[in-house]
């Protein structure tokens, strides 16, 4: 199709310029115009990150075709602040601290702009509905409630415009509220992350990823996407030009698949082209014939005899197995009063960062090959990218981008290897953006778990014995299972006096997505075990939940299961706080009836009130 004509008025100013057909409002914005404040987090209109008025109506410029935009007035968070000056909202923002890494702000400041243009004095149940539409993963959305009501009360003149104004004070800053210094760069949308980072002469990456859960590749053809016009570069792992393996334990990935392939999603091919059109066909251009290979999904199925072996250096499928063993279980077990044994198991998590993974590498005019990236681990990285790439360590650079979210889930090197090859290939700048789709499939998630926990209690609570096996899917790659594993069996017991531990914490192959760090590793899936076997161990026992982590908590002075000496431990004053401030009815769990008096009290947050703003409306139109 031919490319049209667009014209609009954008941020005040007449804009005439060619657009392709096929393009979105947002692709306009950000690519023909660099109005990067507007992000791309889903692609689905469902995150808000490119959240803009169109004729002052707020809509997610991700789902409206650039055609359909034609003539309109067109406002983008950079048309908030056109002199430099912050708006009320953006400087509210900066004071309440509602910018963590940033990446949701310009579509929540265009939220909370309509919000407020909407009905300029929402309270705060009606802002929760009308700032519905957008997500944040990272601030729990208080501290944006918070930014909001007090643009609100500005505006209205409730309050001074001083109170946007960060007072001088000489007092310590240590549990103070204190302003970010990066907040005005991402409340005006004029942070750049990876994915809105250019350059000239700047090469589109694509990749061709596996359809398959476990095959061997038979062969790949290239040849008709290196014969597209417009392709600069393709690369497979046999352009490793050194070692070719990465990992945080275990180098035991390639940077793309290198024979075989095990899970969907893994790289096998990628293409640097003059624009990402040209890029995805000739990604789709390429031929791979696989030989399918048994595939296995269960953990439990991986470890038996006889089953598919993903890596031959693990012929039993164990990435790592942590061992404690602390006196005797089973005699523990014979002197407890009662033994409780249960199955807790916890699923695979997405980290959803708002962010997607993105890049941009090129090699500078001293051969220093140079990655760009929101990489969680650079140090590590570097490394391993030297070794890849067979080059000295004084010849790779690695530069952290601004993070929009990691939770652990970017410390991962499994994209900027293929950067650094194409880069290196074509000797130009490369950038690869993933897809949200993209993301979920071929990125790290947490390990799912199925733990079995045995504990031997006497009636007073006291724990005598702790058994527990803890099985955790690794995925395809090692990644950071053995880091997990470790963490898992350090924490297993919680924070208890107990004299017998036998705790077996095992990371396993399989060809699921691989797992790897996310917040609270290891430490979430035993805890979780742990702390509700308590509760079910004080429901049989006819012990109250508080009571029974009293009497195994651990003092000043203590000893974990792991020989490390504890100077000083806040489990006491910690219990104490929370039963004070929960207004916790004391007794068994199974003792409460079907009320309970410690709910819906007044200091409890109540959830949002859905059609807050329905009401509001039919508020409104009454009084008029």
């Amino acid at each position: 199709m031919p490319d049209l004509r667009f014209e609009a008025t954008i941020n005040g100013r007449r804009v005439s310029r060619s657009a392709k057909p096929h393009q979105r409002l947002l692709d306009f914005i950000r690519d023909d115009l660099n109005l990067t404040g507007s992000k791309e987090g889903c692609g689905a209109g469902e995150c808000g990150t490119c959240s803009v008025f169109v004729d002052g109506v707020l809509m997610k410029s991700c789902l409206m075709p650039v055609a359909k935009a034609q003539g309109a007035a067109i406002e983008t968070v950079e048309g908030l602040a056109k002199t430099g000056e912050l708006s009320v909202l953006q400087k509210a923002f900066h004071k309440a601290g509602a910018s963590q890494c940033g990446y949701c702000i310009p579509g929540m400041v265009m939220a909370a702009t309509a919000a407020l243009r909407s009905n300029p004095f929402a309270d705060r149940e009606e802002i929760k509905e009308r700032l519905g539409g957008n997500i944040c993963r990272c601030t729990g959305y208080q501290k944006i409630f918070d930014a909001v009501e007090l643009a609100r009360d500005v505006q209205n003149g409730r309050l001074p415009a001083t109170a946007l104004i960060e007072s001088d004070t000489d007092e310590a800053v240590i549990g103070k509220s204190v302003r970010r210094i990066d907040a005005p760069s991402k409340v005006s949308g004029r942070l750049r992350y990876a994915g809105d980072m250019t350059t000239p002469g700047m090469l589109h990456v694509q990749v061709l990823r596996s359809s398959h859960a476990h095959a061997r590749i038979v062969s790949i053809d290239t040849s008709a996407a290196q014969a597209m016009a417009g392709v600069e570069g393709v690369i497979t792992s046999a352009d490793v030009p050194g070692e070719d393996g990465f990992g945080v334990f275990v180098n035991d990935q390639p940077v793309m698949a290198r024979d075989k392939v095990r899970y969907v999603g893994e790289a096998i091919a990628a293409v640097a082209a003059e624009d990402l059109l040209i890029a995805q066909r000739a990604a789709a251009a390429i031929k791979i014939v696989y030989e399918p290979l048994p595939e296995i999904f269960d953990p439990d199925e991986a470890m038996r005899p006889g089953a598919p072996v993903l890596h031959d250096y693990a012929p039993d499928n164990i990435t790592k197995h942590i061992p404690i063993r602390v006196g005797d279980v089973e005699k523990g077990f014979a002197e407890s009063d009662l033994v409780v044994e249960e199955t807790y198991s916890t699923q695979p998590i997405e980290h959803a960062y708002l962010e997607p993974e993105a890049g941009l590498a090129y090699v500078d005019h001293d051969g220093v090959v140079t990655v760009i990236s929101p990489d969680q681990n650079i140090t590590h990285h570097r490394h391993m990218l030297a070794r890849i790439i067979a080059k000295p360590i004084s010849k790779v650079r690695f530069i952290m981008s601004p993070v929009g979210g990691g939770f652990g889930g970017k410390e991962d090197m499994i994209y900027q290897g293929m950067l650094a090859l194409l880069a290196m290939k074509t000797q130009r700048p490369v950038r690869l953006v993933f897809t949200r789709e993209e993301s979920i499939v071929s990125t790290a998630k947490r390990h799912p778990s199925r733990t079995t926990l045995c504990m031997g209690l006497k009636r007073d609570g006291r724990i005598c014995a702790f058994q527990m096996k803890m099985i955790c899917d690794g995925g395809a790659y090692g990644l950071s299972t053995e880091g997990v594993m470790r963490k898992a069996a350090i924490l297993a017991a919680g924070p208890y006096v107990i004299p017998n531990v036998r705790i077996d914490t095992y990371g396993i192959y399989t060809n699921n997505t691989p797992s790897g760090a996310f917040r609270s590793f290891g430490a979430l899936q035993t805890a979780f075990a742990t702390e509700s076997h308590l509760d079910i161990c004080a429901e049989r026992l006819g012990l109250d939940a508080f009571q029974i982590r009293r009497t195994n908590a651990m003092r000043d002075g203590a000893t974990t299961h792991t020989k490390a000496r504890l100077g000083s431990v806040s489990l006491m004053r910690t219990l104490d706080a929370l039963e004070a401030a929960s207004g916790w009815e004391s007794g068994a769990p199974n003792s409460r009836g079907g009320t309970r008096g410690d709910l819906g009290r007044d200091d409890n947050r109540p959830p949002c009130a859905l059609g807050a703003r329905l009401a509001s409306n039919r508020k409104q139109e009454a009084a008029e």
